[in-house]
Formats: structure tokens, sequence, C-alpha cells
């Protein structure tokens, strides 16, 4: 358990958005310098440091040299880690462990990504990237395909009608634009209501234009120390209270999935309550950020962390439970929804805005006395995925 032995001292985040003018390198320093600046530290102090990154290789492979060239740390331990759309919860894991382990005492977790440079979103030449196997086993499957189904299932399982469905569906998404237009280092900064969500084209059935997260670049930071060590630094530094991840095995992709959960999502919920000492998470969470890579995955990961019971995330949506004047603000950034998904950066984007709320910098999305923040990374599709869940909180003192 790392419960209390590592905190965050320093993040940064980029901008996210088409950042032509910007690359790779650009965004991974432009995250960095915020970092170091915000840690009060010097790039001598940082004795390892890992990368997170999916699709972009540079031209160095699949090492995580570019981390040692573009941010000019020579001779120190560098690691490349990549669990698909986990990437940036994962970079952040290396880092942490590291620390509590005893290490090192300073280290950087960076999770960076060109997803408009490499051709991500179905143009020819990602194909390259997905490797052999892939082709032979999803063939045909979309990412807004197989979260479709989930709505479609869903609905079906709690007699949800369609087009109520739809309009609870509508309802998470408008939520999200709401606190995205409040946020000024989002992708899409525009209100949209419930009504623009249903009027917008269809991708995959009940699936429209709004339920989808949008394709970005970006980059962000954290530096994490031992606890113990943490004001040396600052007066508020975010404690770290568990990092948990589950990777399915296979079987609900075969014969086991119901079609309305996330297995991998509910068992490292579980294994990161039981390290935070977490007994009610409705009760105790202050605010969440999940992975709303469409907004049938937020609705079922409500339900997948415990905060609603089964079936019941349509009527907690619909009350505004997860609004940012609700009890358990959801997406207080916007989430992918807003800042699309650069994958490698996303996780350690999610962690940068409970950062920031838990220390009350937040501005104009700022939620009151936050003390417990939640982040959901889920890589995959729902049968076959791998789900990270980390906790986070401060010293009020």
């Amino acid at each position: 358990m790392i419960r209390d032995k590592v905190a965050i001292i320093g993040m940064g985040c980029t901008k996210f958005g088409e950042r032509w003018d910007c690359g790779y390198e650009d965004l991974a320093v432009e995250a960095y310098n915020e970092a170091l600046k915000d840690a009060g530290i010097e790039k001598e102090d940082i004795q390892a440091a890992w990368l997170g990154t999916c699709f972009d290789e540079g031209m160095t492979g699949k090492s995580a040299l570019p981390l040692s060239t573009t941010l000019k740390l020579p001779f120190i331990p560098v690691t490349r880690v990549e669990n698909f759309c986990a990437t940036g919860s994962e970079a952040l894991r290396g880092a942490t462990y590291a620390v509590a382990s005893g290490a090192c005492d300073v280290a950087l977790a960076l999770g960076v990504e060109k997803l408009k440079d490499t051709g991500y979103g179905g143009l020819p030449e990602f194909g390259t990237l997905l490797g052999t196997k892939n082709r032979l086993v999803y063939p045909n499957i979309t990412a807004p395909g197989a979260f479709a189904m989930m709505a479609t299932r869903y609905f079906d399982r709690y007699n949800l009608d369609p087009e109520d469905g739809r309009k609870t569906l509508a309802r998470v998404s408008a939520k999200s634009h709401h606190n995205g237009s409040l946020n000024s280092k989002a992708h899409l900064r525009r209100e949209v209501t419930i009504e623009d969500v249903l009027k917008a084209p269809i991708i995959a059935w009940p699936l429209g234009l709004y339920d989808c997260c949008g394709v970005s670049d970006g980059a962000a930071a954290a530096i994490v120390v031992r606890a113990e060590d943490a004001k040396k630094y600052r007066d508020d530094p975010v404690y770290i209270k568990a990092l948990q991840v589950a990777a399915s095995p296979g079987e609900e992709l075969l014969y086991k999935w119901d079609g309305t959960h996330v297995e991998t999502t509910a068992r490292a919920a579980e294994r990161a309550y039981k390290e935070a000492g977490i007994e009610n998470p409705r009760e105790e969470i202050d605010l969440m950020e999940v992975h709303d890579c469409f907004s049938i995955t937020e609705l079922v990961t409500y339900e997948d962390l415990r905060i609603s019971k089964r079936g019941a995330a349509s009527e907690d949506a619909k009350a505004g439970f997860f609004d940012l004047d609700g009890e358990i603000p959801c997406q207080s950034d916007g989430g992918l929804k807003c800042f699309g998904h650069p994958i490698g950066a996303s996780g350690l984007r999610m962690i940068y805005e409970i950062y920031r709320q838990l220390q009350g910098k937040a501005d104009k999305r700022q939620i009151e006395d936050p003390r417990v923040g939640l982040t959901h990374n889920l890589g995959g599709f729902p049968p076959l995925s791998v789900a990270a869940v980390c906790m986070f909180g401060i010293d009020r003192g």
C-alpha cells in the first residue's frame, strides 16, 4: 500500500486542442515547465522520470529517450510506460512507487500525445500503429460502436425508454460542456443544451456527435516526493491515497459480460477504496474525474464506482447529483468530452484538475472545501479493458 506515503508537489497541464503549432516536444516542455515552477524546484532535483505515451514513438521507438533529450534530463533513469487509455495514470504509478520504495526522492511523471499528427481517428496510417493481431481480432470494431452496444443494453436492462435514455445521456454531455466552458485549457469551450445534443448527427445509435469525446493534442505532468518531505516544498501538497489498476483476463469478452458494466473499473475501485480507507464512496468522495470517452461510459462508471446504485445512475444524473453544484461534481474541468483524449496525457490531466480543486485553485469551477478526489481511466473496450482508479486528499490542518 502507498496510502499517504507519497505527495504531489507540482503539476502542469497544457491547453488541449488541435495544437498544429506545436510538436510532441513543445507540449512536453509546456507541461513540464509549469510543473517545475509549481513545485518550486530545479530540473537537477529530479532523480527519475516516467514517460506515458501511446502512439507517437518519435524517432526512438518505444524507449523513453524523448523525455531525456527534450527536457534535458541527463543521465537519470527514464522509463516509458503504455497502458492504452490508462497510460497517464500508469506513468504516475511508476513515479509514485519509486518514491514510496525509497529508490529516489523526487520523481517526474509526464504524459503526452500528438494525436492530430498520428492519423488517429481513421486515417490510413493509423492502421500501422495497431499491430498485426488487432487486425485479426478487431477487424470491424470501432469505439463508438462498442460503447453504443453498451448503451442499448443498458437501456434494455433497466427499462429505460430509448428516448428517455438518450435525454439522460444528453444531460451528462451538457453538464460537462458547461464545466468546460469555464476552463481556459479545454479544447471545446462552447456550452451545448440537451436539445443540441439530441439534434446532433448520430455516430452510432444512440450516441450522437456530442456524446463522443474529440481527438486532441496535449500533455500533463506531476512531480512527486515522499509525504513526510512534501511540506518542505509547499504548504498545500496533495497526498496520494490510492493507486489501483485492474486488467481484464478476457472472460468478459467471450461469455461473461452483461453489457451494462465494466468489471475492471469495479475491481480497481474496490481495491482503491480499501487502500484509501473509504467505506461509503457516495458519502466520502467530494469530486471525480472519470473516463467519459462517451456519455454512456460516464453514466455506467457512476455505478461501477458505487456512487450510484445499479440502474439508478440515470436518476442521479437527472437530479443534478454530478453537476458542478451537486453532491459529487464529476468532470468539473469538462472531462474528455471537452478536452478530447490525447491518450498518454488524459490520466494526468484528470489528476491535474483534482490537484487544483483540492488546493482551492480551480477559479470559476472551484467547488466548496473538497477533501477527497477520485480519478478513473478506462483503456480498451468494455468487456476487455484496463481500468485505473486513483484517489487523492489534502491536509486541511
